[in-house]
């Protein structure tokens, strides 16, 4: 009996892995239908860009609901109906006929795909009550997520290629049957302990919101300037909507994020770190398919091929990370993690021209290794210093510093390579000499002084991740857990 009980703890991992996988895999496939998309509707590449703000706001908005409902109503309804919603939004959106409808079916995909973390955190926590197999299984789901980014490129191409853009979407239906029956199957009902009768609706829609507004501005500010009017309404509503959020959560009986957690050391300083690494290496690493397609000359499927050994590196890195607990102190594999992934992304910032394969994918593998390596101890902690009848709620919190960190690690480091890039051409233009008058020569002049600014500009971007990165690897450091020996056990009290 007790050798069935465990058997099927991890056909409930392997479960919510599909699911965590499918939806992962689904936001990075759909970038490369895009121009497919943008050809068939005759769109904009700007107009086009919606399709994947929308669902970045959509997605953003609803995952600290899910969280809520899922402790609230109960964790396995909560996941069975994302699922079941995100597989018709997908079926939807190969349909879609026009930019309009693509973005109604991707707010749809987007809404029901956010239901997936909270809750799957929150399932594998219950199922998992030992600290040190509950590491090592948050740690295993956790690699799915970097393995769906980069075996996106890898399914997503050929699909492209053989069957259309639609293919892209309607592939969810399939494989998506097969997670829903498993959910049905295997997973088992949990819900807080704790009786709720009261939703906090308000404290929803002045975070959703804030959000909504912050994502935006993130994601567009680029392109209107942070200073347009555009951006400044953006930031005018985070302020007040900030503010009546936090207003509201001191003063309802079940807030839809707990304030207290944020009294928690442990809580906070693991979210910052976690905030910190995603910045850096979504800033860092959104920049290296463009590196290796404008300077390297590789084509889209050619680029996906050099984060396999990535995907790799970090799969085997989680369980091994998720093993430590019980016998390294927390504090310490998150510092060595974050260090190392702060060492990969150095390395990038050697890169030119010339650069081979193994120039990306040594740099990439140990970034990545460093990554999987704390991401166990960073969800375990977040698990285990809250009550457990909200660890819906705290992994909410946790998947939404994922979220808003990547975000503004894109934009951060989107901004400064181009700001740089003017300065580099203004400087190294300054200190060079052209004695000649000849057009062609002129020209060339023009090709290398960009080419020279472009490739330093990169460097520096690089320079500059790596380094938040390693300071958030020392400042954790000073995470500290109650009565922590050598395993997590804590809880508030």
């Amino acid at each position: 009996m007790e050798e069935k009980k465990n058997n099927l703890r991890w056909w409930i991992l392997l479960t919510v892995i599909v699911g965590t996988f499918l939806g992962r895999l689904d936001q990075t496939i759909v970038n490369l239908a895009l121009p497919k998309i943008i050809s068939d509707f005759r769109i904009t590449v700007s107009a086009a860009g919606w399709i994947a703000t929308a669902y970045i706001l959509a997605n953003a908005i609803f995952v600290p609901i899910w969280g809520k409902l899922g402790d609230t109503i109960g964790r396995k309804k909560v996941y069975i109906l994302g699922f079941t919603i995100f597989i018709a939004g997908s079926v939807l959106a190969g349909f879609a006929w026009n930019l309009p409808s693509m973005i109604v079916f991707r707010v749809i995909q987007a809404i029901a795909g956010s239901a997936d973390y909270p809750t799957a955190m929150a399932i594998l926590a219950v199922t998992f009550k030992e600290g040190k197999e509950r590491a090592q299984a948050l740690g295993i789901w956790s690699s799915s997520f970097a393995a769906a980014s980069v075996f996106g490129p890898l399914i997503g191409g050929p699909l492209i290629d053989y069957f259309g853009w639609r293919s892209v979407f309607l592939i969810n239906l399939p494989v998506g049957i097969i997670g829903l029956l498993m959910a049905m199957r295997f997973i088992n009902e949990s819900r807080s302990e704790t009786k709720t009768s009261y939703f906090d609706w308000w404290g929803a829609i002045t975070l959703g919101g804030m959000l909504s507004a912050l994502v935006l501005v993130l994601d567009q500010g680029p392109t209107w300037g942070w200073l347009s009017v555009s951006s400044l309404v953006c930031y005018f509503l985070i302020a007040v909507l900030t503010g009546a959020f936090i207003k509201v959560e001191q003063n309802v009986p079940e807030p839809i994020v707990d304030l207290r957690f944020f009294k928690i050391p442990a809580f906070v300083n693991t979210l910052l770190n976690n905030f910190v690494v995603f910045m850096g290496m979504m800033g860092g690493l959104f920049l290296l398919p463009v590196f290796a397609q404008t300077f390297l000359g590789y084509n889209a499927t050619q680029t996906g091929y050099l984060f396999m050994p990535m995907a790799a590196a970090l799969m085997l890195a989680a369980p091994i990370g998720g093993a430590l607990t019980g016998k390294v102190q927390a504090r310490y594999v998150i510092f060595a993690s974050t260090l190392v992934a702060g060492i990969g992304l150095y390395l990038f910032s050697f890169l030119d021209p010339k650069s081979t394969a193994l120039s990306l994918m040594i740099p990439l593998s140990i970034m990545a290794f460093g990554l999987g390596f704390g991401m166990a101890q960073r969800t375990n902690v977040i698990a285990s210093v809250v009550d457990p009848h909200e660890i819906g709620v705290a992994s909410s919190i946790l998947a939404l510093a994922r979220n808003v960190a990547g975000a503004f690690g894109i934009a951060l480091f989107g901004t400064i390579l181009t700001s740089r890039i003017k300065y580099n051409v203004i400087h190294i233009n300054s200190l060079s000499v052209l004695r000649s008058h000849a057009l062609l020569d002129i020209q060339k002049y023009i090709t290398l002084v960009e080419l020279k600014a472009q490739i330093d500009a990169y460097n520096y971007v690089f320079v500059i991740s790596s380094l938040i990165v390693i300071i958030g690897a020392f400042a954790a450091l000073t995470l500290k857990l109650k009565n922590e020996r050598t395993d997590i056990t804590v809880h508030i009290e």
